[in-house]
């Protein structure tokens, strides 16, 4: 069983903003990766974007430059 660790958890109104968030990441070089929404949360769509905590200044400020509007921002166990 794989060990459980904080994750930084990104939400999205829409699908089309979780991909484009993963596009934009794929390009600039930033992890993560796509996956369903935690049932811990809610969101608007169902997939969220996970990455290391230590990403989430990086990680934002590359969303806001590109014009992705992002629901939430969570640090989950997962």
């Amino acid at each position: 069983m794989r060990e459980k660790r904080l994750y930084l958890v990104i939400t999205f109104h829409t699908t089309s903003a979780a991909m484009a968030m993963e596009s934009l990441c794929a390009e600039k070089g930033l992890p993560g990766r796509l996956i369903p929404v935690p049932r811990e949360i809610t969101a608007g769509c169902g997939m969220a974007f996970r990455a290391e905590v230590e990403q989430e200044q990086s990680l934002l400020e590359a969303a806001g430059a590109a014009d992705i509007q992002v629901d939430g921002v969570h640090k989950l166990v997962i």
